[in-house]
């Protein structure tokens, strides 16, 4: 009787060891890219992964850190990330120029767009005609260098005399602040906030929204493809209510979703990453319109007048609607968007 007790224990105590194990592998694995490097804007997302917003919806999601917004479309079109999350014109260039490619867009983030052009007040830059036979400095990934001829066309400036130097990202804001270029593209959320962390005085730094010359893009959006979404529909439904919660999460308290980013960067700058998560949430993401009538209410118009931009600043022939690129089909219920 020892012996089958001992037995029956045995098995018992293996089953449940076995059962995490079993449970875990019916999560769908999810090969997710950020942007751009671990900053205030990533935290939000970091936060959906680490309060489990994926998990519980049978996601298991593996993160990494971007290289830029046009690096990302990139790396989904060719199979390294099931999705992702990246400036959203990059990709409707791609599409443009490409049709055959099927990634598009069921969430956009950022109702506002991040890009602009940034330069020092010692470098007489005061409007975007002074750029012209200056030199640029960006990532060729850069969301701000790609829409750039948009950014020329909408301030009738001359887009080939603009001297652009590639740097990698990390090199960026520092070749502007040891006076190496006279401007640079990129996010506000990671320029203006980068050259700060230089040493840059706020009150130095001279930047040009695209969205106040006119160039108003919707801008961070979930990028995937179309046949990972079709293989997957309650997976792309799923990430799209954790990353909902987890910006609602960041607005209401912004620390928490900071300690998730610190939890992977370590060497995090708390107070500059907290200014940068703040301008991110309260410019760019939670902006009146979305204040008022919560997420995924996008105005299709817009939306089509931005491709038309991309479109014509690239003079590419090829007219493609909206649809071609955005699918709201993916959204959850409009209880689920609107949670404040």
């Amino acid at each position: 009787m020892d012996r089958r007790l001992a037995l029956k224990t045995l098995a018992a105590t293996a089953a449940g060891l076995a059962a995490p194990a079993v449970q875990a592998q019916t999560l769908l694995p999810v090969r997710f890219s950020l942007d751009w490097a671990l900053q205030g804007p990533q935290a939000a997302f970091l936060l959906a992964l680490e309060r489990g917003y994926f998990r519980r919806e049978g996601l298991a999601v593996t993160m990494d850190r971007g290289f830029g917004s046009g690096d990302v479309p990139v790396k989904i079109a060719g199979g390294a990330y099931d999705v992702g999350v990246a400036d959203l014109n990059p990709t409707i260039r791609m599409k443009l120029e490409r049709p055959e490619v099927d990634l598009f867009t069921p969430f956009i983030v950022y109702d506002a767009t991040a890009a602009a052009v940034m330069t020092l007040r010692r470098e007489n830059i005061a409007r975007p005609a002074d750029l012209m036979d200056k030199t640029v400095a960006a990532p060729e990934s850069d969301a701000g260098r790609q829409l750039f001829p948009a950014f020329a066309k909408a301030t009738g400036i001359d887009a080939s005399r603009i001297r652009w130097q590639t740097v990698t990202p990390q090199l960026r804001e520092t070749m502007l602040a040891q006076g190496r270029v006279n401007a640079i593209t990129g996010f506000i959320t990671s320029g203006v906030f980068s050259l700060r962390g230089l040493g840059v005085r706020a009150e130095d730094i001279v930047t040009m929204r695209f969205s106040d010359v006119g160039a108003d893009f919707y801008s961070t959006a979930l990028i995937t493809s179309r046949r990972w979404a079709e293989a997957n529909p309650a997976a792309v439904t799923g990430l799209i209510r954790g990353l909902v919660r987890a910006q609602y999460d960041s607005l209401a308290d912004p620390a928490v979703a900071i300690a998730a980013l610190r939890a992977r960067e370590p060497l995090t700058d708390v107070p500059l990453e907290t200014e940068r998560l703040r301008m991110a949430l309260n410019e760019l993401t939670f902006t009146s319109h979305v204040r008022a009538n919560g997420f995924g209410r996008i105005d299709t118009t817009r939306l089509q007048r931005g491709i038309d931009m991309v479109r014509e600043a690239f003079a590419i022939s090829r007219a493609m609607p909206w649809g071609e690129v955005y699918d709201p089909r993916y959204l959850p219920p409009a209880t689920d968007m609107r949670l404040a």
